[in-house]
């Protein structure tokens, strides 16, 4: 069947996942191949000192995301998108997104970008004996509490950010059991919120007398395979405002972005993992048994099956990397020099490569927002070296590599070296692996562990998202998740894999202790004024 047929016997697959700095649509075949893509451009706001994006934001981008996948459609096959065979939406986790039984949004959405959680995630951290990071939901409404927020006693209804766009598409209350992990703890036996840690915070805000409970207002937790609704009248409207859609198509759970990414990268299956490194990064390596006691570089959230996974988040990533090639962009323009974006980006990563394996003691700290991990709080991006360090072009852009992902090698040495978890298979996907065999080499000196990239990596979370809602509706084996990622979208293939180089994994051993030596200044900065 060709694409064009795909699309009009309405047996397509559609992804819409809400990244950082890009919404996009991906539309797969029944081979679970991208057949049409679409994309919309956006940032967040800091607004009264928190990240943020605004409803109105949101809703526009999710319709010119869709515009352009429709545009792009007619423009390759001819034909209009009527009728599709499944829906996934998947975003950003955590956050804070509140609602009272109007419906109506009680303060502006909450991105899990912000760090002023604090006070509760310690405390609840405490109450649960369970490391609770400050972007998770359950963080986010304790703070509310702790503060005394006169929204609170209003709230009807709490979510995150993929589950908002369920519900306004399909009117469901429901979660994703990967992004409901970050909400609050999940039992990985009945792949619901842990009743033990439920009770526990509901009987520590009886106090308050709020006429709600936890449960009351969490979305219901679905697991993947799982139906997760229809598509509505109104919901068709709000997604297609040409009117060419449909109501009545299903839906699979809406995903966070992890779960995705673990999806698109064949990384469901115990003793397997996945990087994804763009704006953020984090890891995500599937547990066999969970570990021995609470780490808070640390989160336990669990693959879209419900298994434990255990989540490295950094906040920080690529976009020190983008503004310092910014800066050569201008250079080039000034220079009068034809920019190729690809070709920069290309050459000076490549450049990296010459670069000595400690990058000739220089330093990088990307930290354009908060840093949870390393206990910053406020964005500081510095570039540090001595007058006695090597300083050329290859060690500059080697120690902007090693920056992006020296948040991510502290919290995975915990892993790897302390709890001795056993990983078989590390797949990298996201912008950092764009330049091929760069940043696939820098992440396997970090992690002293092959490191595989795929061709599909680069189709990113909403292929991921794709994939999820295929396998609510093309499973007729009824197989595993992993299974049948496995045997019916992958087909063996584990993508090209690079092996750690020793002498790169110990000059970042190197880099990274001069880098936790360095965090003083960090802390200094903030300290300091801007």
């Amino acid at each position: 069947m060709t694409a064009k047929d795909t699309i009009q016997q309405g047996k397509a697959v559609l992804g819409i996942e809400f990244g950082s700095t890009r919404i996009k649509a991906v539309l797969i075949d029944e081979d679970y191949k991208p057949i049409a893509q679409g994309a919309h451009e956006w940032e967040n706001q800091l607004v009264d000192g928190l990240w943020t994006y605004s409803i109105e934001a949101i809703w526009y981008g999710l319709q010119d995301c869709y515009a352009d996948l429709r545009k792009n459609v007619m423009s390759e096959y001819g034909v209009e998108i009527e009728i599709l065979a499944g829906i996934g939406i998947s975003a950003m986790m955590h956050g804070y997104m509140v609602f009272n039984d109007k419906n109506e949004i009680l303060v502006p959405f909450r991105t899990w970008r912000n760090t002023n959680t604090g006070k509760a995630a310690k405390a609840l951290s405490e109450l649960f004996v369970y490391n609770i990071p400050l972007r998770w939901s359950i963080s986010h409404l304790y703070e509310a509490i702790l503060d005394n927020e006169e929204h609170v006693h209003d709230i009807s209804f709490q979510t995150t950010l993929a589950g908002y766009i369920h519900w306004q598409l399909t009117g469901e209350k429901v979660l994703g059991v990967g992004d409901a992990s970050g909400m609050m703890p999940v039992d990985p036996e009945t792949k619901t919120y842990n009743a033990t840690m439920v009770a526990r915070f509901n009987k520590s805000i009886e106090k308050y007398g709020f006429p709600w409970t936890v449960l009351d207002i969490f979305p219901r937790v679905l697991v993947a395979g799982e139906n997760a609704g229809f598509l509505t009248q109104e919901g068709a409207k709000r997604l297609d405002i040409s009117g060419h859609l449909k109501a009545g198509i299903p839906f699979c759970p809406p995903e966070g972005d992890a779960g995705t990414g673990m999806a698109a990268t064949n990384a469901v299956k115990q003793r397997t993992g996945n990087v994804s490194a763009g704006t953020s990064s984090f890891s995500m390596i599937v547990l066999e048994k969970d570990l021995s006691k609470p780490y808070e570089p640390i989160d336990i959230v669990t693959t879209p099956d419900g298994s434990l996974v255990a989540m490295v988040h950094c906040n920080n990533c690529t976009s020190d990397i983008n503004a310092w090639v910014g800066i050569f962009r201008e250079f080039e323009e000034l220079m009068g020099i034809k920019v190729d974006m690809n070709e920069l980006y290309g050459k000076l990563f490549n450049k990296a490569l010459e670069g000595d394996a400690d990058c000739g003691g220089i330093l990088s700290y990307n930290y354009v927002s908060g840093e949870p991990v390393t206990g910053l709080a406020d964005g500081r991006p510095l570039f540090v070296r001595s007058a006695n360090d090597k300083f050329n072009l290859a060690n500059f852009m080697r120690a902007h590599l090693y920056g992006a992902i020296g948040v991510l090698k502290i919290g995975n040495d915990i892993l790897l070296k302390e709890e001795h978890v056993k990983v078989d298979r590390i797949t990298g996907h996201g912008g950092y692996f764009k330049t091929p065999g760069v940043g696939q080499r820098m992440l396997a000196a970090a992690l002293n562990s092959p490191i595989s990239v795929m061709d599909t990596a680069g189709e990113g979370g909403a292929w991921g998202i794709a994939l999820l809602a295929a396998y609510v509706v093309s499973n007729p084996d009824g197989l595993n998740l992993a299974d049948w990622l496995e045997t019916k979208v992958f087909s063996g293939n584990t993508g090209v894999e690079i092996a750690p180089n020793a002498d790169d994994v110990a000059g970042f051993n190197r880099y990274i202790e001069s880098y936790k030596a360095g965090l003083a200044i960090e802390h200094t900065a903030c300290e300091s004024k801007k």
